[in-house]
Formats: C-alpha cells, sequence, structure tokens
C-alpha cells in the first residue's frame, strides 16, 4: 500500500469519556501500516468523572500514546488548538471522543486522500432497539441522508464537522479555532467559513466515524438550548451558515417573528416534557428551536 502521507498525529478532545477503546481501535490500524510514524494524543477538557478520567490514564503505558488532563474545561475551540499545539508531525487527524471505528481501512484512507482539509464524515448506529426513543438518536438518523459524502460536497463549507476530519498541521496553527466559542456549538461551523475565506479547499470523502454514544434526552435538550445561545451570540458570523439564522431572518421579513414566538411560550413546557419523554418527535423539535431562538434572540 502506497500512502502519501508518513508522519500522523492522532488528536482526541476527551470529555468525561473513556476513550480506551477507540485509541485500541486506532492502534491496532496505524501499528500495520508500514512506514507511518504516528503519535496519539488524548486531552481531557476538565473532565468532572473521575472514574473516566482513571481509566484513561492507562493510555499513558501504551506505544506512542498520550493522555493529557486539562484541570479546567476551556471548550471545544481551545481544546482542539491546544492539541493542534502539541502535537509533533505535519499531519493532524482529528477524531471526536464518542465516536467508534468500524472500517478496517480508515487510517489509510485518509493517508492516501488528496487535499489539505479532508473531512469523511459520521454515521449514526444502525440499532435502533438499542437507542429506541432517544432524540438524539432519531434526530441524527433522519439527518444521515444529507451526511453522505455526495451531499456534503454540495455546500462543503457549511457541511464541515470536527468529529472526524484530517488537516495540515500549519493551517491549524495558521488558522485555529476561534477561542471565543467557548460553549457548546458552531465552533466547527465559524472554522469552515475561515477555510473558505483563506482559500483553502475541503476535500469530503467516504471515510466516516460512527456515532453511537447519545446523551438522553434531557441533556440533548439542554446541549440544545446551549447551541442555540452561541448561536444568538454569534449570529452576525455565522449569517449564511445557518438554516436557523435563514429561518429567522425570512419570519421577520414578513413580520411573523412574533407570531411564533407567541406561539412558543404557550407551548412551550409542553413540547419540551414530550420531547424529554418517552415518544419524542422531531417536528416539535424543529419548532421547539425556533422558537427557543426567537425567545432569546434580539432582532434589529
Amino acid at each position: 500500500m502506497h500512502i502519501m502521507k508518513k508522519k500522523l498525529s492522532i488528536l482526541i478532545p476527551e470529555y468525561n469519556t473513556c476513550c480506551i477503546k477507540l485509541v485500541k481501535s486506532i492502534q491496532e490500524q496505524v501499528s500495520l501500516i508500514n512506514d507511518l510514524i504516528y503519535e496519539i494524543i488524548v486531552a481531557d477538557d476538565g473532565s468532572t468523572n473521575e472514574k473516566e478520567w482513571a481509566s484513561n490514564q492507562s493510555i499513558n503505558n501504551w506505544s506512542n500514546c498520550l493522555f493529557i488532563r486539562r484541570d479546567v474545561n476551556v471548550g471545544r475551540a481551545k481544546i482542539r488548538n491546544f492539541l493542534a499545539q502539541k502535537a509533533k508531525y505535519p499531519w493532524l487527524l482529528f477524531i471526536d471522543c464518542d465516536m467508534s471505528i468500524q472500517n478496517s481501512d480508515y487510517i489509510s484512507k485518509y493517508l492516501q486522500s488528496e487535499g489539505d482539509v479532508i473531512y469523511g464524515g459520521y454515521l449514526t448506529d444502525n440499532n435502533p432497539n438499542k437507542h429506541i426513543n432517544n432524540l438524539r438518536y432519531i434526530y441524527e438518523k433522519k439527518a444521515e441522508r444529507t451526511h453522505t459524502y455526495l451531499e456534503r460536497r454540495k455546500n462543503p463549507y457549511q457541511d464541515f464537522h470536527t468529529s472526524n476530519f484530517l488537516i495540515k498541521r500549519e493551517i491549524m496553527i495558521r488558522i485555529p479555532f476561534d477561542e471565543r466559542f467557548e460553549h457548546y456549538g458552531y465552533e466547527d461551523v465559524v472554522f469552515g467559513r475561515q477555510l473558505k475565506e483563506n482559500g483553502i479547499r475541503i476535500n469530503h470523502i467516504n471515510n466516516p466515524v460512527i456515532f453511537e454514544d447519545f446523551e438522553d434526552n434531557e441533556h440533548f435538550i439542554i446541549k440544545t438550548e446551549e447551541g442555540l445561545q452561541t448561536l444568538s451570540a454569534f449570529s452576525n458570523d455565522l449569517k449564511g451558515y445557518s438554516t436557523l439564522i435563514k429561518i429567522t431572518t425570512f419570519l421577520q421579513r414578513y413580520h411573523l417573528i412574533n407570531i411564533i414566538r407567541m406561539i412558543y411560550k404557550i407551548t412551550q413546557k409542553r413540547i419540551r416534557k414530550s420531547l424529554i419523554g418517552n415518544h419524542p418527535k422531531t417536528f416539535f423539535f424543529s419548532f421547539y428551536k425556533l422558537g427557543y431562538f426567537i425567545s432569546i434572540h434580539k432582532f434589529h
């Protein structure tokens, strides 16, 4: 097998998650690739789960692996910039800690692909019985058809996510993640915009990781609300990169914002209760997101 990239840093930002299985599956693949020089670095972003942190410490005993613990949670942007600074090699492969790898040629496919930034995408765990009535699972599964590499290539900068991508280190050092994004959401969208503004092409390929670790419905709603607060705070940076901003701009143009706000105010508690219950519906989730955003955002 001919590989184009000979030196690789594999970087995993982690929070309250055991990465043992993921790191082992990566190490099994890279150890079989001739002439590849590699390192695997896991950075814990101020985890509060001592059990998971203790488990991950064992990674330091493995060949070419390093586990680093940060005492304070610095956020999704800063932890990735931190990992890029720590990395020794010219190519960086970022993988989210709650993903798993199923394809035996996952690493080699990246090493043979062209481009300065390459995004492999993700798939949702294909086991509905395991995640029955889980809102995050239902939502991700429904959206999966829009995540294929052919669909992503239609909007390459808007459809970029941090869960699974390869990038030249010098680009990451020159164009780091925007560290104003300390809370959940949209740091990857702004990074995609920064790449576009700097004329750096994203190559979308079919090399997915598997998303199989889903929070419960209530925590997903809380995380969604946090992401919508981020969207509101950085709405000027995200114009043209957010479907929700496009929708609210349309509603504002036709003077419909107050109507949606009123409907949301009346139905908010009832919809939220149904979403965290045993039979969540994606239609109500979409309306909840729209209503929540309109309720917190200051329109001009």
